[in-house]
């Protein structure tokens, strides 16, 4: 259903609608809403590409090659051996479909099999609930809650914090009856 790819320069055109989209940014992260013009896009992004503690994906459905989104691991850390799992799925069309679980599944398989990391954590707003179905779908587990940590649509809310461990990874796979890649 869809391939992850690095991203390239010219995929930013893809951005200046998706983040002028206040729904697509609604739970994104919080410098998406801070970024007006397609000149704060333009340098957001080439900082992103440059990112040597992160892993940048773009999400393309494999019929048409189409760019859907763009997925990855950001913070990552060679000593603690961890990053945290981003996602952002930007054609509204493709929501709700399962393509941010799937999207989910790879990026972990890409961070524990070839990456090498133990853990890979994030943080959701309670709000988003297709994304919390997405991720406990995936393997997450609930670790805590950041008491009204974000602020959007005029009020605050909590921040769910979430982690799955390699070894927690790997029995999942092998619960499935499947092998761990690489």
């Amino acid at each position: 259903m869809i391939t992850l790819v690095p991203l390239l320069p010219e995929n930013v055109v893809c951005f200046y609608r998706w983040l002028r989209d206040k729904q697509v940014i609604e739970y994104s992260m919080s410098v998406f809403a801070t970024l007006r013009t397609e000149e704060d896009i333009d340098h957001w992004y080439a900082a992103t590409l440059q990112d040597k503690k992160s892993i940048n994906l773009g999400i393309y459905l494999q019929e048409t090659n189409e760019l859907i989104g763009y997925a990855g691991i950001s913070s990552l850390s060679q000593v603690n051996q961890s990053g945290e799992y981003f996602i952002l799925l930007g054609e509204k069309a493709y929501w709700g479909r399962g393509i941010g679980t799937e999207v989910t599944r790879q990026v972990l398989a890409l961070g524990f099999a070839v990456h090498g990391l133990n853990r890979i954590m994030l943080t959701v707003s309670e709000p988003n609930v297709g994304g919390l179905k997405a991720y406990a779908k995936a393997g997450f587990v609930v670790e805590g809650r950041l008491r009204k940590a974000c602020f959007r649509n005029k009020e605050f809310h909590d921040k769910i914090l979430m982690s799955v461990l390699q070894s927690e990874w790997q029995s999942q796979l092998a619960a499935a009856g499947l092998t761990v890649p690489g």
